[in-house]
């Protein structure tokens, strides 16, 4: 999907959230690893992990499987699809 076309406001960010067990996102150079199993952000911490300036998903954001990966870092994604 395109995120550019079909934008995720916050309610289906928070929605991809719950339905996760774990999310990598990316913060500028930083990648932030949460376990939802074991943290439980709350709602405000989880909306500055998912939500760009426009209030929206940030792009690209990814689920595979239980997995949500918010944002792009190479070394992340390397180490999750090899």
């Amino acid at each position: 999907m395109d995120a550019r076309k079909n934008t995720r406001n916050e309610a289906a960010a928070l929605a991809l959230a719950r339905e996760a067990d774990e999310i990598y996102a990316t913060k500028g150079k930083q990648v932030i690893h949460l376990d939802l199993k074991k943290q439980k952000p709350t709602p405000a911490a989880l909306k500055a992990l998912l939500l760009g300036p426009t209030g929206n998903l940030r792009a690209p954001t990814l689920r595979i499987g239980r997995t949500l990966i918010v944002g792009f870092e190479e070394d992340t994604f390397r180490r999750l699809f090899t």
